[in-house]
């Protein structure tokens, strides 16, 4: 990558419909008195449901892109596509998150083949992220080659394409850049392997209370908790109580 390429707050090539917020969880049980019991019949609504309530907080998920394949050699790093290992695993962690109820009504992604194909296999697997609002930034590609500078530009495309009614973010790009703003977003030391994201959540009523001179002030003071969505496992990496 060229270590050079200018970084601006992004070029925005593609958008998808917002998600409607403020759903209310679908009811189990209704109607005590008259001992009938509405039944949802199955429980992946169930955790569709769950997954669909509103968070109290501001919410941020860093994923790093699934595993490419480097079958062919002629391919520019910026064009090459998932492997097959890597198209399993972007299933996986979708089902995950949504499992967790960590479905982004907003998503900043790279616009390098890798995590354009990321995204849409977890479009097709997890209905959240299909309609979530979609952005493509093409200064993801390259920033995250820069020593130290990925944190402060996520800061400022979260502080640009952000609302405050708009309370999950996902930014998904590559390393050594995702580690890095993570890990500085925390204060902790944090590893992002390939398919792999740092969720963090913080207190805050707007995204832009987390400014500080274009800055998110996403602190080790202020985050709540950080956890690693691995493909096998869910990691406390660090809590903030």
């Amino acid at each position: 990558m060229n270590a050079s390429a200018t970084v601006g707050v992004g070029t925005c090539l593609s958008t998808s419909k917002p998600l409607s917020i403020g759903l209310t969880p679908v009811p189990i049980c209704l109607l005590r008195r008259r001992r009938r019991c509405l039944m949802i019949g199955a429980e992946t609504e169930v955790e569709l449901a769950a997954s669909e309530a509103q968070p109290a907080s501001r919410r941020l998920i860093l994923l790093r892109h699934a595993k490419s394949s480097w079958q062919h050699p002629s391919l520019r790093d910026h064009d090459r596509p998932l492997s097959k290992t890597g198209r399993v695993d972007a299933v996986t962690v979708s089902r995950k998150l949504q499992r967790m109820g960590w479905i982004p009504q907003l998503i900043l992604c790279s616009d390098a083949l890798r995590t354009r194909e990321t995204l849409n296999i977890m479009q097709e697997e997890a209905r959240g992220f299909l309609e979530a609002e979609v952005h493509f930034i093409s200064s993801y590609y390259s920033i995250a080659a820069m020593d130290g500078q990925t944190a402060e530009h996520l800061q400022r495309t979260i502080c640009h394409y952000s609302r405050d009614e708009l309370f999950t973010i996902m930014c998904m790009g590559h390393n050594r850049g995702w580690e890095e703003a993570a890990s500085m977003f925390t204060g902790a030391s944090v590893e992002l392997k390939t398919c792999n994201a740092a969720l963090l959540e913080a207190p805050g009523k707007s995204w832009e209370e987390k400014a500080m001179h274009s800055a998110l002030d996403i602190s080790q003071t202020h985050v709540r908790r950080i956890e690693v969505c691995d493909l096998h496992k869910i990691m406390l990496f660090r809590g903030f109580m």
